[in-house]
């Protein structure tokens, strides 16, 4: 076998089918590139048309197969039809994407009810029903890839963390309950854990440069994330080759969280 051949087993997604929520822009972009470029067909769903149809577009300029879906994830009839919608393009997915999120960050005291319920419907209940949603018949196909997007402060409490960092940790809850469930039937569930990465859901610290260069200087490479950091683990997360990994949280944050 040549090593071409060797890497291509391991890793290639020829014939898989991916939703990737959030793909139109940051990470979730980055990743639904990735997963085209190793041989996925990839449903993209975000709100935003204009930038959906940019992500499409450049993914079929490069030979990728493509498409997307406009949705409001923050609420449930938005996103069950945008669930429907994303299966009726290239079929039931093998792997699902949850990198579309909010970022609010009022402090506790200023925290109100409006601003938790939209945090917890788009960054912890549109996973859930997603989940719900693709996550039995990818068991009862027998192979499933779920990935998350959750976050530091689902392990620490900084910045404000508020509700987005009980979201996201109730996210990492959510990843292996479903890794539980499922991966006795070849489905694995993992999450993604950024450091700072230079996105337009961090355009609040982005705006301050020191700040920006005390978390850079917080990381061991001594630089911020970028969108593109997140291919090479999201790929493997999506292959073959992380069948024996699951319910894990995988930091991607140049050694921020160890330093």
């Amino acid at each position: 076998m040549t090593p071409q051949a060797y890497l291509s087993e391991l890793f290639s997604l020829d014939g898989r089918v991916a939703v990737v929520t959030g793909g139109s822009s940051g990470i979730g972009r980055a990743i639904a590139r990735a997963l085209a470029c190793a041989g996925a067909s990839v449903l993209v769903v975000a709100r935003r048309e204009s930038e959906l149809a940019a992500t499409v577009g450049e993914l079929a300029a490069h030979g990728c197969q493509a498409a997307w879906v406009s949705a409001d994830l923050s609420t449930r009839e938005g996103l069950r039809a945008a669930a429907d919608e994303a299966a009726e393009a290239f079929g039931e997915p093998d792997i699902l994407v949850n990198c579309a999120g909010v970022n609010l960050r009022p402090t506790m005291g200023e925290l109100d009810e409006d601003v938790w319920d939209t945090t917890m419907a788009v960054n912890l209940e549109a996973p859930y029903l997603l989940g719900q949603r693709f996550g039995p018949g990818m068991a009862e196909r027998g192979f499933g890839r779920i990935i998350h997007i959750t976050s530091q402060q689902a392990h620490r409490a900084f910045v404000q963390s508020g509700a987005y960092g009980v979201s996201k940790g109730a996210l990492e809850s959510l990843a292996r309950s479903q890794a539980e469930a499922w991966s006795p039937y070849g489905v694995t569930c993992n999450t993604l854990v950024p450091g700072f990465v230079m996105t337009p859901l961090n355009a609040r610290l982005s705006s301050d440069p020191e700040k920006i260069a005390a978390l850079a200087a917080r990381t061991m490479v001594g630089r911020n994330g970028l969108a593109e950091d997140f291919a090479g683990a999201a790929v493997f997360l999506a292959s073959r080759a992380s069948a024996y990994v699951t319910g894990q949280s995988i930091f991607v944050d140049g050694g921020f969280s160890v330093h």
